[in-house]
């Protein structure tokens, strides 16, 4: 028997879901580095989950890998084809120039540390100078420190003078150039395969890429400076029209569990990921050095390392911040957060 109520009942649990449904938007995130890379594998993971609940499942990510260059990723978000994503800054020289203050070698802590106090100092000197204009910057970390990773073993940096190496920009590249290397500009996620083909005798890398990139299987000598060369600056954006298509309510929530925590999950992922690589490493039979404070190739790079801060403080000069006060609070403020742990 036709029963008009259970029919108006089932129309209306129908308008419901559409209502539900349509309500539901699907964030676009541009990403790169293997998916089983701890940025990937956790850390994104983990920020979608913060953002379902904190939205109530009103806002999903969806990740996007093989959109191109790692520096494309920035104009692929403000151009909307995809509505957040991730790389490094030194992948774009000019642009980002008041980032390399947490890639300034000597910093010497680890990410977690180093991403934090990244993130404050941004936020309190750094932001006015609009140098990720077109962009909504929502978490900025780096790697574990960078290291060197060869083919050959080295009993000094001056080894690596005329040597090939893969470097990824920024302050990385001015190590090399004082080093006497020849660098070769490319994404890390070609480093295996340039290596294989004997198109470079190393790279600096965090020792995690021994596992995530598998340079275990080929960089069989990983030489450790104490407190590392550098560590890569890494910001997390999304698309100002994305946000401001959302209500004041939504944007709030995702806001919410980005900046300094995103930031602090990114650089615990990656520096766990660094010390479990590490361990492989070993377990693998690759020739790990560890240098010591004090000997010979740890004050070669002390020599290496000194006048770049002050290059870099001349470089942003003109940028209407206080590099000098930004660069002191940042290295206090990474030293006292690792001594906290």
């Amino acid at each position: 028997m036709f029963n008009i109520k259970k029919v108006m009942l089932s129309a209306a649990l129908c308008v419901l879901a559409n209502t539900q449904a349509s309500a539901e938007t699907i964030m676009h995130v541009g990403s790169w580095l293997p998916p089983t890379h701890p940025q990937n594998a956790i850390v994104l993971p983990t920020w979608a989950k913060w953002i379902e609940e904190a939205t109530q499942g009103e806002v999903k990510l969806q990740v996007s890998y093989n959109l191109g260059h790692p520096k494309d990723l920035f104009s692929l978000v403000e151009d909307g084809v995809v509505d957040a994503a991730w790389s490094s800054t030194g992948y774009v020289p000019g642009r980002f120039e008041l980032t390399q203050v947490v890639e300034l070698p000597l910093l010497g802590t680890n990410a977690e540390a180093a991403s934090v106090a990244y993130w404050r100092i941004h936020e309190k000197y750094l932001k006015k100078a609009n140098e990720f204009s077109g962009l909504e910057v929502v978490g900025l970390f780096t790697h574990a420190p960078g290291q060197i990773h060869t083919l050959e073993p080295i009993s000094s940096l001056s080894d690596l003078k005329g040597r090939k190496i893969r470097l990824g920009g920024g302050v990385m590249n001015e190590l090399a150039e004082k080093m006497g290397a020849v660098g070769v500009s490319a994404p890390a996620g070609k480093v295996y395969e340039m290596m294989q083909q004997g198109v470079i005798d190393g790279t600096f890398l965090p020792v995690c890429e021994q596992r995530t990139l598998r340079l275990n299987e080929i960089a069989r000598n990983l030489t450790l400076l104490p407190g590392g060369m550098y560590q890569t600056s890494f910001a997390v954006f999304i698309n100002p029209d994305f946000l401001g298509s959302l209500s004041e309510e939504i944007r709030t929530a995702i806001l919410n569990v980005s900046g300094e925590k995103l930031s602090r999950l990114a650089g615990q992922a990656w520096e766990q990921c660094g010390d479990e690589a590490l361990q492989e490493s070993i377990d693998k039979g690759v020739s790990v050095k560890m240098v010591k404070v004090g000997e010979p190739m740890a004050a070669e790079f002390q020599e290496i390392a000194t006048g770049i801060d002050d290059e870099w403080l001349t470089r942003v000069a003109s940028k209407g911040v206080d590099a000098s006060a930004a660069l002191a609070e940042l290295r206090q403020t990474a030293r006292n957060l690792e001594a906290q742990k």
